[in-house]
């Protein structure tokens, strides 16, 4: 299969359609408005639907619509967009419904800025929406990767029945790299559930809703989910290491930083410091017990994001109690140079 080079979002586009993805509903927004515009043109192509809807709110309700009749479908958004979606989110988790969310991350708070960031790992995994849900989320830190974590979102949902979510920051969506993009076979699954006509009328008519007026019902409805949840947590963690069997800092980096982490890896060589890299590439569930196993036997770790520090939290979640946790980040949308970072770092290991 041959290489493609393309922008990231546009190669995000494609690799859901190469997924199945058939009904695609969103909302312009920067730096994610590749990602529609090459649906535009694209899924009529297969047979599919676009539609560019009058607002974020209107455009996740258009998803939950597509997916409770049994539609792959997908939205993407950036982080005020995210924040407009959000309710619409939690009816999808609580209703029990496959679809993948993109958001490709821009600077903020408020309107913030079209840079590049990271600010959004809270909104991700442990904001949103109310009420106690969660989305899978999947962290690349190329475009190959974005590829093919898109087209495993897909199969997640499907298989777990619930939101899944690709959190790349905006330098993911706007560089440009070679990448395969396989076509993938579907998996067939039982969609008895979805609202796509009651033809058969053997079974039950489907029903789908996320509201329950009993305490009693709502708790049994929540317990389920949690079950789920645990499940995809057991199960679905993924992550990376670089050079971190046998160094004295480990650094904890996910996205666009954890290109640069390892650039630091490979330029910076300094005899007094051994620097090593860990890469969740699931924010959730996040592989805590992969992290502190990783930490073991280290001098200390450190956290470096684009963001005021939010990825840190799991981080020292996971090895608080192993070792010092250290944490370096730029916010507005500046990226961190491999310089300071590296200095950075030596500071760390060079600390009493």
């Amino acid at each position: 299969m041959e290489k493609r080079f393309m922008k990231g979002n546009e190669a995000i586009a494609e690799a859901a359609v190469m997924a199945g993805c058939r009904y695609f509903f969103g909302y312009p927004i920067t730096p994610q408005n590749e990602i529609p515009e090459y649906m535009s043109w694209r899924l009529p192509e297969v047979g599919g639907a676009f539609l560019q809807a009058e607002s974020e709110v209107s455009a996740i309700n258009m998803v939950l619509g597509a997916a409770g009749a049994g539609g792959k479908a997908m939205t993407s958004s950036s982080g005020p967009g995210i924040s407009l979606k959000s309710e619409g989110i939690s009816y999808i988790a609580a209703s029990n419904l496959p679809c993948v969310i993109v958001n490709i991350m821009r600077a903020g708070p408020g309107l913030g800025s079209i840079q590049p960031s990271q600010s959004d790992y809270f909104q991700a995994t442990k904001g949103g929406g109310h009420g106690d849900y969660h989305c899978i989320v999947y962290t690349p830190t190329t475009i190959q990767q974005a590829v093919d974590l898109v087209q495993l979102a897909f199969e997640k949902a499907e298989e777990y029945r619930t939101p899944v979510m690709i959190l790349a920051d905006g330098l993911i969506g706007q560089m440009m790299e070679p990448v395969v993009i396989p076509e993938k076979e579907p998996k067939a699954y039982d969609k008895s559930w979805a609202t796509a006509g009651w033809r058969d009328k053997s079974r039950q008519r489907a029903v789908i809703t996320s509201l329950s007026l009993q305490p009693a019902e709502l708790e049994a409805m929540n317990v389920r989910l949690q079950e789920k949840y645990n499940r995809i947590c057991e199960k679905e963690t993924l992550f990376e290491t670089y050079h971190a069997e046998d160094c004295d800092v480990l650094a904890v980096a996910y996205g666009t930083v954890a290109r640069i982490v390892r650039s630091v890896i490979d330029e910076y060589k300094d005899p007094d410091v051994k620097i090593g890299l860990f890469t969740p590439l699931t924010a959730w569930p996040y592989p805590h017990k992969q992290l502190e196993a990783c930490c073991r036997g280290k001098k200390a770790a450190i956290a470096i994001e684009m963001s005021a520090g939010q990825m840190v939290e799991d981080v020292r979640q996971s090895a608080g109690a192993l070792l010092p946790v250290h944490f370096y980040g730029r916010m507005g949308g500046v990226v961190p140079t491999a310089d300071e970072i590296f200095k950075a770092i030596k500071k760390v290991g060079e600390a009493k």
